[in-house]
Formats: C-alpha cells, sequence, structure tokens
C-alpha cells in the first residue's frame, strides 16, 4: 500500500492524533509555554505535507473524533455545576464584565483589522474571533463575512488566550481565580477554557459560565450590527 494513503484510513488517522495528542501533554507538563493543542497538531500537519496528502482524506477518521466536541463542551459544565452556590452570588458581576469583555473583544478586533485597510468581509469575519465555532460561524454568516477566515481566527484567539492569558493577567496583577476564568471565557471560549480544567476548578467553572454568556451577547450584539449596516 502507498505510504502515503495509509494516512487516509480512518483507523490510522485516529490513532495519530490521540498518540501525538498525548505526547503533547507530557511536552507541555515539561514546558508550560508549548500548548497541547499545538504539539498534537504540528507533527501532523508535517506529516501531511511531507506525503502530500489532503486533510480531507485525514479527516475521515478526525469526524469521529470530531463528534465527541458535543460531549466535551457539555462537560465543561460539571465544574460550573460543582460550583453553583458560589456563582449564583456572583453572577450580575461576571455578567456585566463579560458584556463589556464581548463588546470590546468586537470592537477590538473589527477595528484593528479596520485600521489594517481589511476590506469589509475580512473585518466582519473578525468580530465573533471570541466566541466558540459553532456560534461563531453563525455571527460570521450574519454579517456577511468569510466562515473560513472566523474559523481560523477563533482557533488561534483560542491557542493564543490559553498559552498566554492566566500568565499575561498574573503579570499584571490578576490573581483572583473569579476575575481569571470570567476573562479567559471571555476571550478565549473553549479552548482557553479546557486549559483551566487542569488547574482551578473554580477557574475553569467561571470560564464556563462566561463562555457561554459571551456567546449569547456576541449573538446579540451582532444581530444588532448586521441590522444597522442593512
Amino acid at each position: 500500500m502507498n505510504l502515503s494513503r495509509v494516512f487516509a484510513l480512518p483507523l490510522v488517522s485516529v490513532a495519530l492524533t490521540v498518540s501525538w495528542y498525548a505526547i503533547a501533554l507530557g511536552v507541555h507538563r515539561r514546558w508550560r509555554v508549548i500548548p497541547p493543542i499545538v504539539g498534537g497538531c504540528l507533527p501532523i500537519m508535517v506529516c501531511l505535507w511531507l506525503m502530500r496528502e489532503p486533510y480531507s482524506e485525514y479527516n475521515r477518521g478526525g469526524s469521529a473524533l470530531t463528534w465527541w466536541l458535543g460531549p466535551a463542551t457539555v462537560a465543561l459544565a460539571v465544574p460550573m455545576y460543582r460550583n453553583g452556590l458560589v456563582l449564583r452570588g456572583i453572577l450580575h458581576r461576571i455578567s456585566l464584565a463579560v458584556m463589556i469583555g464581548a463588546v470590546v473583544g468586537m470592537v477590538v478586533a473589527g477595528g484593528s483589522a479596520w485600521l489594517l485597510g481589511a476590506p469589509l468581509p475580512i473585518i466582519m469575519s473578525t468580530i465573533p474571533k471570541s466566541v466558540t465555532t459553532p456560534i461563531a460561524i453563525e455571527v460570521c454568516q450574519q454579517l456577511q463575512g468569510l466562515p473560513q477566515i472566523t474559523i481560523a481566527m477563533v482557533i488561534l484567539t483560542g491557542v493564543l488566550g490559553a498559552t498566554f492569558g492566566p500568565s499575561l493577567l498574573k503579570l499584571v496583577g490578576v490573581r483572583n481565580d473569579r476575575a481569571i476564568g470570567a476573562a479567559i471565557g471571555t476571550s478565549s471560549h473553549g479552548i482557553g477554557t479546557a486549559s483551566l480544567i487542569r488547574h482551578s476548578e473554580m477557574q475553569s467553572a467561571v470560564s464556563s459560565w462566561a463562555m457561554a454568556a459571551a456567546g449569547v451577547f456576541t449573538s446579540a450584539l451582532a444581530s444588532l450590527l448586521a441590522r444597522i449596516l442593512r
């Protein structure tokens, strides 16, 4: 069998994905600056490039793993449930912080693209960068942007937030678990939230709620913006 075709086998692609991610977790434990998602993806990308294998072929097995994104996202609600009593007492403050964060994220993303001279479809594509992918795609379509650009921005935002977010927050003096969770959930959606689970249950609980709230706020604000643009 042609070696390049081996990567198209669903079982092989699943095994490679799981194996490289397990290795990436080990690397992350030793060098915290390297996020597992980057350490797991890069070797596979190099293999596909060397073998000239289309991603669509490799993703035949990857689609089986993609199905688990749904249950994994729902599982993020477990820490939120365990800390429900604490969250209930601070929801009004977190809600205000998340709403302000969502507005700032949209304005900064769209404004930066505009200042760099990007055309309108690109500007609209950057606006939902801080929410989870399914919501971001819907918002992008509402704003008549380009989904491919939005997906890339969402992934990049999540990886950067998971990698540098907590460290940057501590650098500027933000050390409270609730504040860190609210900031990461608002700006770095599921990837950032998942990265907090290994460090603090309170951070991940607040981040899970903030991620959901940011999606609601961003969708509502995008709907209003779409009406104005029409």
